[in-house]
């Protein structure tokens, strides 16, 4: 191989290279914007709300009927709150489906919510946004919140754990690649892990349908109505925001024994 050759290859390489530290940087770029503390959360768009379709088109879930899901409450039911009526306190989870700092929280402290939740140490009410399908761009944060819907219509534990395979490292999507959560198929996929969802025909019709996009469109109105929540995930106690202080906010919690803490502490108040 001749010299000019190698100087020939020599300069390809550094082409190649320049190019991959541009996507890279790109990249960063896009995680920057999403990232506070440590953890990639998703900022809200602070003046007016967020305007939000669902499955495809905000006209056609606008318009279309409301059903609301069993074991759903409030105004055009988007309460959802799970747990012991008698539980006295009260843990708000702040989510977004497509959000991958949610995902690591979830993935971190569900098993702990969910047994806390059934121990009765406190009832969760869930609050679902849809900004990042604006973001990122796509529907699957709101064909997601439909879904949920139709499995909070079988029951608030097919709710729970449907959410938390959604959130899990098996099925969360990277949020910069296939907007996944798009697919009723693959939503149908992921519902099939959920025993009380498996093969269940009623719940897979729902999410097929759209049965509960209008109220996926009204349960995102609402997230979007809180001023004092600016990013995803924030988790509140009894209206005590959980977590480390950042100048963009409140980081959620990022190990098992960090939340415990945080619930512990409130609780003690």
């Amino acid at each position: 191989m001749s010299n000019r050759n190698n100087q020939a290859n020599k300069q390809a390489a550094r082409e190649r290279l320049r190019a991959e530290r541009e996507r890279q940087a790109k990249k960063d770029r896009l995680r920057r914007q999403l990232t506070v503390g440590g953890a990639i959360v998703g900022v809200l768009a602070i003046a007016g709300g967020i305007a939000v379709a669902v499955a495809g088109s905000g006209d056609d879930a606008a318009d279309g009927p409301l059903v609301k899901p069993a074991n759903s409450s409030g105004t055009n039911g988007t309460t959802i709150t799970v747990g012991k009526k008698d539980a006295k306190d009260t843990l708000e989870l702040f989510e977004d489906p497509r959000c991958p700092g949610c995902a690591a929280f979830e993935q971190t402290a569900g098993a702990t919510i969910e047994k806390d939740i059934k121990d009765g140490k406190y009832k969760a009410s869930y609050h679902l946004g849809t900004f990042l399908d604006n973001n990122l761009q796509g529907t699957g944060s709101k064909n997601a919140l439909s879904a949920l819907g139709a499995s909070l219509n079988v029951s608030p534990d097919a709710f729970l754990k449907y959410k938390y395979a959604l959130y899990s490292k098996e099925f969360h999507p990277d949020e910069r690649g296939a907007d996944k959560f798009a697919d009723d198929s693959y939503l149908i996929k992921v519902a099939d892990t959920v025993p009380a969802l498996k093969g269940n025909a009623a719940f897979q019709k729902a999410v097929k349908s759209g049965t509960y996009d209008r109220w996926a469109l009204g349960v995102s109105k609402a997230f979007d109505s809180v001023k004092d929540v600016k990013s995803t995930p924030t988790i509140k106690l009894n209206g005590t925001v959980l977590g480390t202080k950042t100048p963009q906010g409140t980081s959620a919690p990022s190990s098992v024994a960090a939340f415990n803490s945080a619930v512990d502490k409130v609780l003690k108040k």
